[in-house]
């Protein structure tokens, strides 16, 4: 079985890591796996393709980021949001390993990596796994208080267009008539599953829901002092941690942690922070702090986990949450909104919290329901549990080869 995974960005983090280690689960239980990518940076994998290795390929590539944003540069007063148009990309039907493989696997394919007309055109059986909204918007990632993807997109909010037909309005009726009506598509939770049934693009396409994947060899659990003196954070406070690879993107809801700690005991708690993080902000607050920034080494984030008594994910509106389930497979509790992905992962009160949403002062009080929990060892021991049982790497990788082989037959008969 051959598979050729299309995934755009840095695989060392971000979405693009979840479909790196379903990669290397896959070759360990003999699947002939192969990536193209788009990033930049360098991972030592014979079986990794990069779209962009010569001077021509990378000009191309760069002129094509160029084009997008030109496109959206119309819109002078949009929201400062990511938004990807899907018109341009590189001609991936020209490698090798796409004309041997048995089914394309696509992941995130922004960045101008995929253009979606010539998804119209693969005479191959495709998976899509979507990491967020975009596949059945008209150009937004994370469609917030918007429900225009259930119709045709028009008055673009985050665009800011007053206007019934505008860029998104285009592209969402773009993706209707090339999306190829056979396309297997996956929801990393089954919210997102969910939301993409009830859009226009997807409400009569075959979806599933199969969870995004966590290396549990990667996270595991530590003793807590220990990991706190490798890190040098020497406190006898209890630890709150909260992060991301960014931090300050909109959907993160971080002005709802910033709420919360206001509700918090100052002598009670020591605050830590990865990824982009506002120090002057925090420094406002009261509290002892530290910032570790944007962390790239797997073993440094799970120190940080483990050296945590409690991680605070506060985001509004979220696929998965994959730092969620990476702390909780180190043992560290979650506390998050009651809503979107995080519902999957977190139960209430068996090792977690669910806040209701959007209330940071609840939010607060799930942070002290856990660090003060009589039961903290076994709410420990659940999120451990939880994580191996449903979103390890091997257990991920299983109900995707049953999906392949289950496409591949509709194929042969």
């Amino acid at each position: 079985m051959n598979i050729l995974h299309i995934v755009a960005g840095d695989l060392s983090g971000g979405a693009a890591r979840g479909a790196y280690w379903l990669h290397l689960s896959l070759k360990e239980k003999g699947i002939n796996s192969k990536i193209l990518n788009n990033s930049n940076s360098f991972v030592f994998d014979e079986d990794i393709i990069l779209s962009n290795k010569t001077i021509f390929e990378k000009t191309n590539a760069f002129f094509r980021k160029v084009f997008d944003r030109f496109l959206i540069s119309f819109y002078v007063n949009r929201k400062d949001y990511i938004f990807s148009t899907g018109i341009v990309g590189c001609n991936f039907k020209k490698i090798h390993e796409y004309k041997n493989a048995d089914i394309i696997h696509l992941h995130w394919i922004n960045g101008s990596m995929i253009d979606i007309k010539d998804l119209h055109k693969l005479d191959k059986p495709i998976v899509w796994t979507m990491r967020d909204m975009w596949p059945f918007t008209g150009g937004c990632h994370y469609a917030i208080k918007c429900d225009g993807y259930k119709d045709y997109c028009c008055y673009c909010p985050q665009l800011q267009s007053k206007r019934k037909y505008s860029l998104a309005s285009f592209l969402h009726r773009r993706k209707i008539k090339l999306l190829p009506k056979k396309i297997k598509i996956v929801g990393v939770s089954s919210w997102l599953s969910s939301q993409a049934l009830a859009s226009t693009i997807f409400k009569s396409h075959d979806v599933c829901t199969i969870p995004n994947n966590v290396d549990c060899r990667s996270f595991f659990p530590l003793e807590k002092l220990m990991a706190r003196n490798l890190l040098g954070v020497h406190t006898n406070k209890k630890i709150i941690l909260c992060g991301a690879v960014r931090l300050d993107d909109f959907y993160k809801g971080f002005q709802y942690y910033i709420e919360a700690i206001k509700f918090l005991d100052r002598e009670k708690y020591f605050l830590c922070f990865f990824g982009n993080v506002n120090n002057t902000l925090i420094s406002a607050l009261g509290f002892e702090f530290f910032s570790f920034g944007y962390l790239h080494d797997s073993s440094l984030l799970r120190l940080l986990y483990n050296s945590a008594d409690v991680f605070v994910a506060p985001s509004t509106m979220e696929a998965f949450g994959k730092t969620l389930a990476e702390s909780m497979s180190c043992g560290t509790p979650v506390v998050c909104f009651d809503s979107t992905g995080p519902k999957d992962i977190v139960d209430h009160k068996v090792n977690g919290y669910r806040a209701k949403v959007f209330d940071s002062e609840d939010l607060a009080n799930g942070v002290n329901w856990v660090v003060d929990s009589k039961n903290y060892q076994q709410l420990s021991d659940n999120s451990i549990k939880k994580v191996r049982e449903k979103f390890d790497n091997s257990i991920v990788a299983e109900q995707y080869i049953k999906l392949y082989k289950e496409l591949l037959r509709d194929v042969v008969s």
